[in-house]
This record gives C-alpha cells, sequence and structure tokens, in this order.
C-alpha cells in the first residue's frame, strides 16, 4: 500500500520511509548528474515522488548558506527558502527574548519555522502561525527534525485569527514581497506589508515584549516612538530590521554578526568634515543605516569626508588607526580628484593588476571604470579605490585594508 501521493501533497511522501530514502540517497547529489539520477531513480520509485525528493535535495543546497549543517534535515519550500531568517540572526533575536525574560513567544507568520526553531533552542515555548498550509507543515516537519517539536505548536491560521493571551510576548515577520492586489517584488510601504505593520504594533500593544521585523530601508520617521529600532548585518551585508517593544523606547541599535557587536545610539550630532586623513573608515551598513556614523566618528576620533557622506577618516597614531568592530579601516595611499586618465596612469605606475571599486556619492558604475583603467598588471598587485566626495568635489582615493587585529 502506498503512503501519501506526492503529487498531491509533496511534504507528506517526503516523511514516509520511502521518501525519507530518498532524501538520504540525494543528499550528496551533484545537480550536474540530476538528469541521469532521476532516470535512474524513476525506476524503482515513483515519479512524483522522485520529482519532489530531487526538488527538495536543490532547496536544501540552497538554504545551506543561511542553516548551515541544519539544511540538510529541513524541509522547504522555494519562498520559504528567500525569506526565512538565517540562523545565526534568528539566534540572536532569541537571545534577545529570553534575556528580557519572556518563555512564550506567539510567532505569527512564521514561515518555515526558521524562527520558531531558534526559540526553541533558547528554551521558549512558541506558538508559530502561517495562514499557507504547505508552509505550516514545513514548520511543523522542521520542529520534529531539530528534535524542538515538544516547544513548538504550529497551526495553519490567519494570524488575526489566533487568542495569544496566555504569551507575554510577540515576534511578527510579515510578507514583504507582494503588495496588495496582487503586484509582485519588494514591498518598501510598511503599510503594504500583510499583514501591515499598523496591525503588528497594535498587536504589539497587547504584550510584554515584542519584535517586528521590517525592511532594514525603513524610514527612521516611520518608527514608532514607543519601539527600539535594531538594524542586524551579517558578514557585512544589512539583514533586516526589528522594531522592539518594551526594550528600549527610542533608542537606535546597529548589531553586527556573526560577531555580536553592538552599538547603541547617544544621540551624537554629525562630525564636522575636514580633510583625508592616513585612515579611512568604512562603517558596517547597519551602524550607517541606524544613522550611527557620528559614534564610530567619536570611537575612533574622526571626521566626516563630506557632510553628506558615510565615511570617516581620522589620523590615527604611531601604533596605527584606533580599532573599532563597526567599520573596516583602510590606510589611504593617494588622494586626487577624479580623472580616469590620471588614474589609470597612477595604477599602471605603480603595477597594480587587480583593483576593489567602492562608491559613495559618485555616479561612476564599478565595473564601467574597471574597464576604462584597462589595468594589466599581475593581479597579485591590488588595491582598493574609493569613488567618492570630499568636500562636495568628486575624488578618488586609494588604499588598502588594514589587517584586523
Amino acid at each position: 500500500m502506498h503512503g501519501p501521493d506526492a503529487t498531491d501533497d509533496p511534504l507528506a511522501a517526503l516523511l514516509t520511509p520511502e521518501g525519507q530514502a530518498l532524501l538520504a540517497e540525494l543528499r550528496e547529489h551533484d545537480p550536474a548528474d540530476e538528469l541521469a539520477l532521476a532516470t535512474r531513480l524513476r525506476r524503482t520509485h515513483p515519479a512524483p515522488l522522485v520529482s519532489a525528493a530531487l526538488g527538495q535535495a536543490r532547496l536544501r543546497q540552497r538554504a545551506a548558506a543561511k542553516f548551515g549543517a541544519d539544511a540538510a534535515r529541513m524541509y522547504f519550500t522555494p519562498d520559504g527558502v528567500e525569506q526565512a531568517t538565517r540562523t545565526a540572526v534568528a539566534a540572536h533575536r532569541a537571545a534577545r527574548f529570553a534575556a528580557l525574560g519572556v518563555t512564550r513567544v506567539a510567532d505569527l507568520c512564521c514561515g518555515i519555522g526558521g524562527d520558531a526553531v531558534a526559540l526553541a533552542r533558547a528554551g521558549i515555548a512558541v506558538l508559530a502561525v502561517d495562514r499557507d498550509p504547505a508552509t505550516a507543515a514545513a514548520a511543523r516537519a522542521n520542529a520534529a527534525a531539530l528534535g524542538v517539536a515538544e516547544l513548538v505548536d504550529v497551526r495553519c491560521a490567519e494570524v488575526g485569527d489566533v487568542d495569544i493571551s496566555g504569551y507575554d510576548a510577540v515576534f511578527v515577520d510579515p510578507a514583504r514581497r507582494v503588495g496588495r492586489g496582487g503586484g509582485s517584488g519588494r514591498v518598501f510601504d510598511p503599510e503594504a506589508y500583510s499583514p501591515p505593520l499598523s496591525w503588528a504594533v497594535e498587536v504589539a500593544g497587547r504584550v510584554s515584549h515584542a519584535a517586528l521585523k521590517v525592511a532594514p530601508g525603513i524610514p527612521h520617521e516611520a518608527v514608532p516612538d514607543a519601539a527600539e529600532a535594531e538594524w542586524v548585518s551579517y558578514g557585512g551585508d544589512v539583514k533586516e530590521a526589528v522594531l522592539w517593544f518594551g526594550a528600549a523606547p527610542g533608542a537606535r541599535r546597529a548589531t553586527l554578526l556573526p560577531a555580536g557587536a553592538t552599538l547603541t545610539g547617544r544621540g551624537l550630532p554629525d562630525p564636522a568634515p575636514g580633510p583625508v586623513g592616513r585612515y579611512l573608515y568604512e562603517p558596517d551598513g547597519a551602524v550607517i543605516r541606524a544613522h550611527l556614523v557620528a559614534e564610530v566618528a567619536a570611537q575612533v576620533g574622526g571626521r566626516l569626508l563630506d557632510p553628506t557622506i558615510a565615511y570617516v577618516t581620522a589620523d590615527g597614531t604611531a601604533a596605527g588607526p584606533a580599532p573599532t568592530p563597526y567599520a573596516t579601516a583602510y590606510e589611504i595611499t593617494d588622494v586626487l580628484p577624479f580623472n580616469v586618465k590620471k588614474l589609470r596612469a597612477l595604477l599602471r605606475e605603480r603595477g597594480v593588476g587587480s583593483v576593489t571599486v567602492k562608491k559613495r556619492g559618485s555616479a561612476v558604475e564599478p565595473e564601467e571604470l574597471r574597464r576604462k583603467l584597462k589595468l594589466d598588471g599581475p593581479t597579485t598587485v591590488s588595491c582598493t579605490v574609493f569613488l567618492t566626495r570630499v568636500a562636495g568635489a568628486p575624488t578618488v582615493l586609494l588604499g588598502r585594508p588594514v589587517p584586523a587585529t
């Protein structure tokens, strides 16, 4: 007797012994060999089950960058891979909830359960809710696969219909990729989220603590007065912003993962701009989004290159640049007005064969500049080229990263 039909319910079929055996066989498969592998597997397994297993194996491989070793045991939908929270980011949020004394969280719009699993691993009981049956089923399967099913109650329902009384916190991660009216793409208006931000804020008022995930580009003026806004980056890439209720109203915070460094704003005014010093600091994207560049400048005794540009420059000391975990330091070797011919001549004179181009406040595209430079030196000789403005003037800075200490 056959188990669930993979045509009607792919996940249920994959959870059968036959489906599990197929997934185990595909754990290390090479996508380049997929056609031959599918042909062979269809001789002994139903074609829909083979297709479901191959599709899940592909999703697991894509998800490894976010979920690490857990991905090989988890279950995904295509949208779930794209929208799920990276494990390190979810673990950071769960740790913050735990530090606030939270013991029961309603995870509304739980997706495939990445945050629910992280909360459960932090010892927090979770009500995980998603309105899509396939997504909710994946969340339930993931809680079981990762050994936290006893702490995660998954329900398929509209989040507005769920009773959250008895929970001391909520986490809301609304859909931000589909707008009202069925349009596709990213959504930037918080009121066009599904559910809208105003609904999530109202729900946050019913509990002691809440975290509402929003797009990193949310305008500061859209942040409610009662919320702390935290911008989180991973490996230098800004991943999300979160509005925390019941934490530090009005605060602005930047958190850099995986190191875990956290910078909180002190309301410092922007430093006055000044001349280019020996060092240039490139603040992390989370620091910039949180409007905390002034705090970094104060840490390193620096100033801005230009009032409108988020680059900090400083003179340093005989020992080198002042250290900070919130920005990457570069030693500047040359400063010249923007001129492609002069830049090309200087790089050729130095024997440079490869450049990393960074820009702020410049309309020049990095790839276009690389083509025009026509470098012919050895690629082992490299430098970083900054296209920016200094006191309003288009300027090129040449430099090299300062090794981390």
